[in-house]
């Protein structure tokens, strides 16, 4: 947290940041186009808030993509302000996300875990079918996960039904996969496909796992992939690091 509130402590630093809230996916290039000083000033600043992890990037080609990880900053507002001033600024944060769906292209979420394990056990926990249905509730399944081949997110209930389905469009293992995400209804209908990109890159002994949604239908489906990706995400890391997943399935609300 003290990287964070260090981040947010520069001026340059927050209209970085003011700038990927209002249009995900920059490059450098696009980043240094409104901030007046050098391509390695810039760099620097974008460093820093990579280290308090309020930045994540995601490689793409030779273009290297930043976007706003808004975990840190949700953090901050449980702790010092939800709690306070929580009905009216919900209601405040609705009316905003309504007004910036109506300037917006299709929205995109970035969620960054850090997990104590390797590049190959993370890509194997996505890829393969054993190991997805023990944290996921679901196996993903594709023949070899080779661009163009098919993929399905089948349910463990054993009867097979596919909730998702999609292609994979690049496959780095262990470090990059890339998929589309579609309901099998709408899998003839490539227009309504989302794209789902997996970055897993060391981090010193641990990895870094970036998952990016991106060209999602509306603000309902981010809030969908909100609540999912985190919940999926923390049990996938259960499993790695202690052996087994959460006690409980994190998507599923307990009763009161």
């Amino acid at each position: 947290m003290d990287q964070v509130f260090k981040a947010l402590a520069d001026g340059t630093r927050r209209r970085l940041l003011d700038r990927l809230h209002e249009h995900g996916g920059q490059t450098l290039g696009e980043l240094c186009e409104h901030i007046d000083m050098t391509r390695q000033s810039v760099t620097q600043h974008l460093s820093v808030l990579e280290a308090a992890n309020l930045v994540a990037t995601v490689r793409r080609g030779r273009e290297k993509l930043h976007y706003l990880n808004p975990v840190p900053l949700h953090e901050i507002q449980e702790r010092w302000i939800d709690k306070f001033e929580r009905p009216r600024l919900r209601a405040l944060s609705a009316l905003k996300r309504r007004a910036e769906e109506d300037m917006s292209d299709k929205p995109t979420f970035v969620y960054v875990t850090y997990i104590a394990s390797t590049p190959e056990k993370v890509w194997d926990a996505l890829t393969d079918a054993d190991l997805t249905a023990a944290y996921w509730g679901h196996s993903n399944v594709s023949e070899d996960w080779r661009p163009g081949s098919r993929w399905e997110h089948r349910r463990t209930d054993g009867t097979g039904v596919a909730d998702v389905v999609g292609t994979v469009v690049e496959s780095e293992r262990p470090t990059r996969l890339v998929a589309t995400w579609a309901s099998p209804e709408e899998e003839g209908q490539q227009d309504k496909h989302s794209r789902v990109t997996y970055d897993i890159k060391p981090h010193g002994d641990i990895v870094r796992l970036t998952v990016t949604h991106e060209d999602l239908a509306d603000e309902t489906a981010v809030q969908q992939v909100s609540l999912g990706w985190p919940a999926v995400l923390a049990n996938l890391k259960s499993l790695l690091e202690t052996g087994k997943p959460l006690p409980q399935e994190p998507w599923l609300v307990p009763e009161d």
